[in-house]
């Protein structure tokens, strides 16, 4: 299948268009036409090799609907015409024992990554949702629940999963006091998926810039983290604190915060931090963690939830061909939460 797409093709290149050839279909894939493509900090990092594992040409993204097109014979839970989703995997060795318990992020023969990664059968390059057209192993398209908006569902296969996952994780529900660092792309998704859960949630920022902002999404309040005096009353109340900046900081001033037995998440940050002090840690019983993204069955569990709940992202559609503006303004956290590309804004070749 020819499409088209958009791809880095070097560190310090902008995106430009880049026609490719997606795999023909095997017995259990699904292929789709790309509706929409959420963007995330991460497709900047990848683009630009600030992590250092970059191969080129990389076509991002990783939050993606789309429209059934096409079917292998033994491809059972999808037909022609169904919208799906796809997330930050497309693919995991399906038999170690984190696959065989649905947490395929975490396969121990590491899964698929979207795009930036090689398949798992033939070793070419993976691309992602920065295309006309996608293809994907049955059991990696998820159902898109009638009722979500289609225009904004993409963010959460990205910033929907990678923070209700670790609310999951560490039990969050009515009467579970939550703290929210950053509110980006991730945190804000973080807001309104605790609110949700039906937790009390506080957003931690170092102004009181975003307050109205905080409670507009569903917290409770905003708690200022260069107030010396509010940090210090806060102190011991949060059961579960969720870190979604993503570059280098120090987590020292929130460790404190935490009830005993408390955990603060990293979701944010691939990386180092700045130094941590493992006093707060040893004194109160307390943790740092890191989470990634959810499995399968815990991202079709969120998406049931949110709508359900009606919980979507705050989005700005873009066209195709504004990706390189769009990502100057992430850079500059100029967005408000997330960027949607609208993929009809990209013309396919005449005979994908």
């Amino acid at each position: 299948m020819k499409t088209l797409g958009y791809a880095a093709q070097s560190a310090d290149s902008p995106l430009t268009p880049f026609a490719f050839e997606r795999r023909a279909l095997r017995p259990n894939d699904v292929a789709m036409e790309v509706l929409y493509t959420g963007i995330c900090h991460t497709d900047l990092h990848q683009a630009r090799n600030d992590w250092g594992w970059s191969k080129y040409p990389i076509v991002p993204g990783h939050g993606i609907v789309g429209r059934v097109t096409g079917v292998g014979h033994e491809v059972t839970r999808y037909k022609v015409g169904d919208h799906v989703a796809v997330g930050c995997m497309v693919d995991s060795c399906q038999q170690c024992d984190q696959c065989r318990r649905g947490e395929e992020q975490l396969c121990r023969k590491g899964n698929t990554q979207t795009y930036n990664d090689r398949d798992r059968i033939t070793c070419e390059p993976t691309y992602g949702g920065y295309s006309k057209h996608l293809v994907v192993r049955e059991e990696f398209a998820l159902r898109v629940p009638d009722g979500l908006d289609l225009s904004k569902t993409a963010p959460l296969l990205c910033a929907g999963i990678t923070t209700y996952s670790p609310l999951r994780t560490w039990n969050v529900g009515p009467g579970s006091r939550v703290g929210v660092v950053g509110l980006g792309g991730l945190g804000h998704m973080a807001v309104k998926l605790a609110a949700g859960l039906g937790a009390d949630v506080t957003v931690m920022s170092r102004s009181r810039d975003k307050e109205a902002d905080a409670l507009a999404l569903g917290a409770d309040r905003l708690l200022v983290s260069s107030d010396a005096a509010a940090m210090a009353e806060a102190a011991n109340g949060f059961d579960l604190i969720i870190d979604t900046v993503p570059v280098k900081h120090d987590i020292n001033p929130y460790l404190p915060l935490l009830d005993v037995d408390g955990t603060l998440v990293l979701v944010g940050q691939v990386g180092p931090l700045a130094e941590p002090s493992t006093v707060p840690l040893l004194l109160g019983r307390r943790r740092i963690a890191g989470s990634p993204i959810g499995g399968i069955a815990e991202t079709q569990e969120m998406l049931d939830f949110c709508a359900r709940k009606n919980i979507l992202p705050d989005c700005e559609m873009i066209r195709m061909d504004e990706i390189n503006g769009a990502f100057e303004r992430l850079e500059r956290a100029d967005v408000r939460y997330r960027f949607v590309i609208d993929m009809a804004s990209l013309s396919a070749p005449a005979d994908a």
